[in-house]
């Protein structure tokens, strides 16, 4: 059986493109270290008892409003997100490097992982931190704004 004209060409285009950008390997590809699994839950986790832990320090807890538990998992993604790409821009190894790296290069490439994350998850902590003030604003405004137009209180 014989392929169809166009598959040949579009065959030979991707293999023509595959070639040039293996040609370019040295300076244009780069392996990106990206937390996965199991350490990727580990740090959502982290973070989601971390915002729960600040919450419950400035006075805002679950039965504050409905829409809390929503706000905890999606800034703890947000922060998660944060440290998952800071890290993945951070350390790129060229091809050269990467073939290169064995023993102490890789022991080295293990402290500063650490060293980098460790201040992202610190600079991810206290950006939520630095910006805590506004929620219990927030959350103020919509009680108000609840009562004013007649939800009220669910007591009936």
């Amino acid at each position: 059986m014989t392929e169809p004209p166009h598959f040949e060409r579009a065959s030979s285009r991707s293999t023509a493109l595959a070639s040039a950008v293996l040609d370019r390997a040295d300076r244009d590809v780069a392996f990106i270290i990206r937390i996965t699994g199991e350490s990727l839950d580990l740090l959502s986790r982290h973070f989601q008892s971390f915002i729960e832990e600040e919450l419950q320090r400035h006075g805002v807890l679950y039965g504050d409003h409905p829409l809390l538990r929503l706000f905890v998992e999606s800034h703890s993604r947000e922060l998660t997100d944060f440290v998952v790409n800071g890290i993945a821009l951070q350390h790129q190894l060229g091809l050269q490097t990467f073939e290169r790296s064995r023993g102490d290069a890789m022991r080295l490439l293990r402290a500063d992982l650490w060293d980098t994350l460790h201040g992202y998850v610190d600079t991810a902590e206290q950006h939520f931190v630095s910006s805590l003030g506004g929620l219990r604003d927030i959350l103020a405004q919509i009680d108000a704004d609840r009562k004013m137009l007649g939800g009220g209180d669910d007591e009936t």
